[in-house]
């Protein structure tokens, strides 16, 4: 009988579970897809080092999937939660009929069951085909090969997506029972008579508290944006994150009295239509819904900056790659430093052996051959000294601005040398590398720097004196500003800054910090190059590799192959955690308003009885309801945008290196959509459900 009696009631209710089941569903096809990983890797042909980084990815989507859990546990509790106090009248004619509260909860019981494994069979489903998407796009993160490529359902992640939802199911009906437990006749049968009491805020301490508010959110935009390098530690973030948080709930705690304040001013858009009564319910609304609609503003923002931040590094890293790994290979050692000249160079080698000292004194070229490589293997090949003079250090080059520069950025250091090369060298790297080549005067020297941060310090610095004395002669510097340009290859713009000297610059023994190889590898083919690149690079387990480090030769090197994979790596695993921990956040805030408003629909049935007694049809009535359902879901969106405007600034100045704002656009649009498609099923699915609800007594 309580299984019969309980599916007649989810058929009757279907639309209330609409929400509660939609978040289910999603739940678990998001949670099955992200741990699914690890079975999908298996069908992609892929290197040694990048298996390694998707194992990795695999291994931070597991931790991350215990947090996901805890929220999404919550969030259903917090769903049916909405459910059981939107039946309290079905339950209370049960009691009155002579069922017992153990009955009551054995049906209650039964419907979770029959929900969750409906939600688990229909969310998995969806997972799995969804999985196979994710594992294209796995492969052309990664560049890997697909050739392979086949349908995958995965057996552990299945496993463990119905292990982690039955805890959650469980903790589902032991609140249940509780609840129903504590439930009295009389309560029940009254539920549906009780309201919610309109609290009236006086305007005035609304307005005020509004204008505070925003004072507060504005200064701490500043802080996080004019300010971005006094924050350089968790302390100090803290404060504009606290500021961020008050400014937040007391905007929304007087937004009701500031906006009923605005629009009845106007006595023609107040009296019109059913503006008076909107009004009046989302004033009530975001009256007794201050906190959370705090939170869930908050929730959104996250959302947004982790996904628009995150897509922008992902941009800016592969854009950045081609430009900045021109050439196969870079080799460099440290040279021989005498004894007495170490003292001054703190963390320098200090060589005890006579291989190590007698290596040191060449080039790179000639370490590699001595130990046996052929260097037939390498094509295009340039090498360079560079020069690390204890006298002239970035303290030395700001000069007049280094007090200045101190203040606004105290975690450089500043006695650390410059890195100098001749011109003549540089030139050479540069015409390889295909870059812009310069030439200079005898006294003259000039700045290369591609890190915007440190090139707006130098450019500053340059503007106000650039004269630099060595040696007993004085140079100066040939621009007023530093020009593009590098030496090493990274995976994006990290040059601090390189000094281009004369030829005629005079060079002393002791100047020598560096040598340089630059080359490219001399195959015609990817499995060629690798070949080569497993020799030089490797993961340090070669015979050349191995013998090198038996001698205590300090080489070491990088390769646009490893380059390549290790931004690669960076990116998807930055993009999956984003994707994964934003989806999840955009749910859970979706889902809770939605079931805010559905609540306050059930609450408010009356209300909407009464429109019609007074003459309301069903189309002003529905008008009312859009607009009101509407307006709540986009106040804390709205908000949110805001603060992610600056959150993302913030976010792209600290991660300079990364990422630049030219990136922004494209990462926008495609957060919009992802934010636009889930919380506008969310909306149509709460707006529909309310309509339903409405019109249950006519």
């Amino acid at each position: 009988m309580l299984f019969k009696l309980s599916i007649r009631n989810m058929k009757k209710s279907f639309k209330d579970y609409a929400i509660y089941f939609l978040t289910l569903v999603l739940g678990v096809a998001i949670f099955y897809m992200f741990n699914s990983l690890d079975s999908q890797q298996a069908m992609i042909k892929v290197s040694t080092s990048t298996r390694e980084m998707i194992t990795l990815l695999v291994d931070l989507l597991g931790m991350m999937s215990v947090f996901v859990a805890i929220v999404l546990g919550f969030l259903i509790v917090y769903a049916n939660n909405f459910l059981v106090n939107r039946r309290k009248r079905e339950f209370g004619i049960y009691m009155t009929l002579g069922m017992g509260r153990r009955q009551i909860s054995g049906i209650i019981l039964l419907e979770t069951i029959l929900i969750g494994i409906l939600s688990l069979a229909v969310g998995i489903f969806i997972g799995v085909f969804a999985s196979q998407f994710m594992s294209i796009l796995v492969a052309k993160l990664f560049e890997a090969d697909m050739s392979e490529f086949t349908f995958v359902f995965s057996k552990d992640a299945c496993i463990k997506t119905c292990i982690y939802f039955a805890v959650m199911y469980l903790a589902v009906i032991i609140f249940n029972t509780l609840t129903i437990s504590r439930y009295k006749l009389i309560n029940l049968l009254t539920a549906i008579r009780k309201n919610e009491k309109v609290k009236m805020k006086n305007p005035i301490i609304s307005i005020l508290v509004f204008l505070i508010s925003a004072g507060i959110l504005g200064y701490a935009y500043w802080r996080v944006t004019g300010g971005v390098y006094e924050l350089n530690t968790a302390d100090k973030l803290l404060k504009p994150i606290l500021m961020g948080i008050i400014g937040t709930i007391g905007i929304f705690w007087s937004l009701s009295g500031f906006i009923l304040r605005m629009i009845q001013s106007s006595k023609k858009v107040y009296l019109k239509g059913t503006n008076m009564f909107v009004l009046r319910q989302l004033n009530n609304k975001v009256n007794t819904n201050i906190i959370s609609m705090s939170i869930i503003c908050l929730m959104l923002f996250m959302t947004i900056s982790v996904l628009s931040g995150s897509l922008s590094i992902k941009s800016a890293l592969d854009s950045q790659l081609e430009e900045l790994t021109p050439v196969d290979v870079n080799l460099y050692k440290t040279a021989y430093l005498p004894e007495s000249y170490v003292s001054s160079y703190s963390g320098k080698t200090i060589y005890n052996t006579q291989t190590q000292i007698e290596d040191s004194k060449h080039p790179v070229s000639y370490t590699l051959e001595t130990n046996g490589y052929d260097m037939n293997t390498l094509k295009d090949v340039v090498e360079v000294p560079i020069y690390a003079i204890p006298e002239w250090t970035l303290k030395t080059s700001l000069g007049d601005y280094y007090e200045t520069a101190k203040n606004q950025f105290s975690m450089l250091t500043y006695d650390t040398p410059e890195s100098v090369i001749k011109l003549s060298d540089y030139n050479k790297i540069a015409t390889l590398y295909g870059e812009e080549q310069y030439s200079l005067n005898d006294d003259e020297y000039m700045v290369l720097c591609d890190f915007d941060q440190m090139t707006n310090l130098r450019n500053q610095a340059l503007k106000n004196n650039s004269d630099i004395e060595i040696n007993g002669k004085r140079y100066h510097s040939k621009y007023n500003e530093c020009k593009y340009g590098f030496i090493f290859m990274s995976s994006s713009n990290m040059n601090a800054g390189i000094i281009l000297v004369p030829d005629s610059f005079e060079v002393q023994n002791q100047y020598t910090e560096q040598y340089l190889l630059v080359a490219n590898y001399n195959a015609d083919t990817e499995a060629g190059k690798q070949e080569i690149e497993n020799t030089l690079i490797g993961n340090g387990d070669t015979e050349f590799i191995n013998n090198i480090k038996e001698k205590g030769i300090n080489l070491d090197g990088t390769s646009k192959i490893s380059l390549k994979e290790a931004s690669k790596g960076l990116a998807t695993i930055i993009i999956f955690i984003a994707i994964y921990l934003g989806i999840v956040f955009l749910i859970a805030s979706s889902a809770i308003l939605a079931l805010k408003q559905l609540t306050e629909s059930s609450d408010n049935k009356q209300r909407y009885t009464i429109l019609r007694k007074i003459g309301c049809d069903e189309k002003m009535i529905n008008k009312a309801l859009f607009r009101q359902i509407f307006i709540f879901f986009m106040l804390p969106l709205v908000l949110a945008i805001v603060h992610s405007i600056f959150g993302i600034k913030f976010i792209l100045s600290m991660l300079a290196v990364l990422a630049s704002p030219d990136e922004l656009l494209p990462s926008t649009i495609a957060t919009a959509i992802i934010i636009g498609v889930i919380y506008g099923i969310y909306f149509l699915a709460t707006y529909f459900g309310s309509k339903n609800i409405i019109k249950e007594e006519e």
